[in-house]
């Protein structure tokens, strides 16, 4: 927070973040329905108007949506694909239900007044932590012992590979944290950023300084605008394709 004396004006940076319920203003417990809530549903509704209804015609030339639909579906399909090979087109509808859910959170958060919730670390951590879960389950079902290869660099000399295998199991869970901070803190980031630039704005109604000040603020703040809508698709191909690492290190610790 931060008052400008004799002004009046107050901004708190980190208002966008906060979580309260939808309804009345009580404690918040594991049930109750937040703004979080309200705004993972909508971005749920708008993935579903996407691919279920922009695509129900299946028409031969396709429709604005459903072209967006089918771009995002090639998009992610050929990533997979390609960072993971043929085996892990088994596991694309997980990856690409990741891969929408991040980016469509991201842009809605991009609306004025709206919530982004990859904003929160509880968001992405469990998104992070169920990808780690994962491919690591799967790695011992498919390799069992073998798995444990991932960790120990056979091109490396024979008196190096135990301090590089330690090294390996380190990076190794680490994964979770690194993955899902950077989605949360690049979106918190920008998001903190332009509401401190928003709050210059007003300066134009109570002091003279806002002559020069609110049209710097006005343009700083279209320049981050635009660069967060970039950072919003960059952040969930990043985390998207991630994961499709990972899913390689599973299908193939050898490699």
């Amino acid at each position: 927070m931060a008052e400008e004396a004799g002004t009046g004006l107050v901004f708190h940076p980190m208002e966008p973040f906060k979580i309260h319920p939808l309804f009345g203003d009580g404690p918040i417990h594991w049930y109750t329905p937040t703004n979080v809530t309200l705004w993972m549903f909508i971005g749920i509704l708008a993935i579903t108007l996407l691919l279920v209804v922009g695509t129900r015609g299946r028409a031969v030339v396709p429709s604005r949506v459903q072209s967006v639909a089918e771009l995002a579906y090639g998009f992610v399909h050929k990533m997979v694909e390609d960072v993971a090979g043929k085996d892990g087109l088994k596991y694309f509808p997980y990856i690409f239900t990741l891969f929408l859910f991040i980016v469509f959170s991201n842009f809605l958060g991009l609306i004025p007044m709206a919530f982004t919730p990859t904003s929160h670390i509880a968001v992405t951590g469990l998104m992070a932590i169920a990808v780690f879960l994962g491919v690591t389950i799967l790695g011992f079902v498919k390799h069992g012992a073998g798995f444990l290869g991932l960790f120990w660099i056979t091109s490396a000399p024979l008196a190096l590979r135990p301090l590089l295998a330690l090294i390996e199991v380190i990076s190794y869970f680490v994964r979770p944290v690194s993955h899902s901070i950077r989605l949360a803190g690049n979106m918190m980031a920008g998001h903190a950023v332009m509401e401190v630039f928003a709050a210059f704005a007003p300066l134009i109604l109570v002091s003279a300084v806002g002559i020069a000040v609110t049209p710097l603020s006005v343009l700083a703040i279209t320049a981050m605008y635009a660069l967060e809508t970039l950072v919003a698709f960059v952040q969930a191909y990043v985390f998207t394709i991630l994961t499709c690492v990972y899913l390689k290190d599973a299908l193939h610790p050898g490699h």
